[in-house]
């Protein structure tokens, strides 16, 4: 059995995503049009499936408006809630809806929508924002718009999709999906998704041929991977009204394959020691702070697993593998008996046992990872090779020779240890790179992820998919 953490979801549906795009807050990563005229100001729809990475600060989803100073208006997680605001004249807010309810977990896809109509003679009609298929009406802040009032959303200004176009913050961090918008339609929550019947879980539908967009909808589905504002750019839109936005700060490589329908295991910022920092979308962490640890968003007990690693430096400091989920709760951390690393210096690591595998790690050494809890056991390989015992090495993965076996059947996290010394940088890929050197278009036997050296049979991707299969 495994488990995911908290509310993160994995659909059963016909409709299957197939393209998410990553973003990274210290980058300013951005997609951006300017309407050549303005559309309908007082009815529109956003809506996306998002994956949070960071949750320190607050993020945009979308924000609208030139780029002087001011109040920030847009869609964005506001203090780990949804908040949607705007100002249309100088620094007044005349708008600002902000849920009680959280978006706080990493390990979970979440849809969001906020649904506008200013017509409507009922002021809380006027914006309704939905999380997961739920109109939310716990409100932590509720000022309406007055009737028919026209904002500048939608207006022929400046929109921006994971920054506030005013403000050199909010950026988005984490994983957008699914991106609508939508001119002169206020569309419900269940316009765009629905409950899957079998799990009870929120999902996507396949809702493109059911809306009209209107002159200035669009819609982002994340297939392209130019950096042209065009119909072959990551900022393409498929509606058919042909709205493409620019892109900013974004490369192929963010174009993952991480979904609501296949969601995939990302490092856990919520199951991590004091002294981590994470980026790309939680598959990047670094640190300089000793003995400490971190996790990952999903924990597993039986299946084969694999999954790959890049250590941006080649001194003996850090180690990675996995970590006794009951353990590390209880603060023991990487030396903890039921924990299995690898290190920087070559070595494989259990308690206080240590063997030589491997000599140094070279910088940006390229570590692979199979994990085998149905027979517990676990090995590891470098560069492109796998240990064979006494400090040999085989292109070929040996069925006949594990580096750890008899592991306990207990539940275990992907971890990384911070041990001694300098700071350094860990980037895993497991099956969505936050590189392009660490992706060669290996996949499992299903067909999932996308890895640098070719997966041994009968291993698999860290995703929902897989997880409903084997975990």
């Amino acid at each position: 059995m495994s488990f995911l953490l908290g509310s993160a979801n994995s659909a059963r549906g016909n409709y299957q995503v197939s393209n998410s795009l990553r973003w990274n807050n210290p980058s300013d990563d951005n997609l951006a049009i300017t309407f050549g005229s303005a559309g309908n100001r007082r009815i529109f729809t956003i809506s996306a499936w998002v994956k949070r990475g960071l949750m320190n600060d607050d993020h945009a989803l979308i924000g609208q408006g030139g780029t002087a100073s001011g109040n920030p208006r847009g869609l964005l997680f506001f203090d780990n809630s949804l908040r949607f605001t705007n100002n249309t004249a100088g620094n007044s807010t005349d708008t600002d809806v902000n849920t009680n309810a959280k978006t706080r977990d990493p390990a979970a896809w979440y849809h969001v929508v906020a649904a506008v109509d200013t017509t409507q003679s009922t002021n809380t009609n006027r914006v309704k924002l939905y999380i997961n298929g739920v109109h939310q009406t716990s409100l932590a802040t509720a000022t309406y718009p007055d009737e028919d009032f026209e904002m500048n959303w939608n207006n022929a200004v400046l929109h921006t999709v994971g920054r506030y176009p005013n403000n050199d913050a909010y950026h988005m961090d984490g994983y957008i999906s699914e991106f609508y918008f939508i001119d002169g339609t206020q569309y419900a929550a269940s316009d765009f998704g629905e409950y899957d019947g079998d799990s009870g879980i929120w999902i996507p539908k396949n809702a493109k041929g059911d809306l009209t967009f209107g002159d200035n909808g669009f819609y982002l589905e994340f297939k392209g991977t130019g950096t042209s504002q065009n119909s072959s750019g990551m900022g393409a839109d498929t509606s058919g009204e042909d709205n493409h936005l620019a892109v900013n700060n974004l490369t192929a490589i963010d174009v993952t394959i991480d979904t609501p329908t296949n969601n995939f295991c990302t490092l856990n910022p919520l199951a991590a020691e004091a002294g981590f920092t994470f980026s790309e979308g939680n598959t990047t962490s670094a640190s300089s702070t000793d003995n400490t640890t971190h996790g990952s968003t999903f924990a597993v007990s039986k299946g084969k697993w694999y999954w790959e690693m890049v250590g941006a430096t080649h001194v003996d400091n850090f180690g990675s593998g996995i970590v006794d989920v009951d353990d590390y709760i209880r603060n023991i951390g990487y030396e903890s008996v039921d924990s299995y690393y690898f290190n920087s210096n070559g070595d494989k690591i259990t308690g206080s046992s240590v063997t030589s595998l491997f000599g140094n790690l070279s910088n940006e050494g390229h570590l692979m990872y199979a994990l085998d809890l149905d027979n517990g056991r676990f090995s590891f390989g470098l560069e492109g090779t796998w240990s064979n015992g006494s400090a040999t090495q085989s292109t070929t993965f040996n069925t006949g020779y594990y580096d750890f076996e008899s592991i306990p059947d207990h539940y275990y996290y992907i971890g990384r240890s911070q041990q001694t010394g300098s700071a350094t940088i860990a980037r895993f890929n497991f099956g969505n790179p936050p590189l392009s050197a660490m992706g060669n278009g290996h996949s499992d036997d299903n067909g999932y992820g996308n890895f640098k050296t070719a997966v041994p049979s009968g291993y698999y991707a860290l995703c929902s998919k897989n997880l409903a299969e084997y975990g």
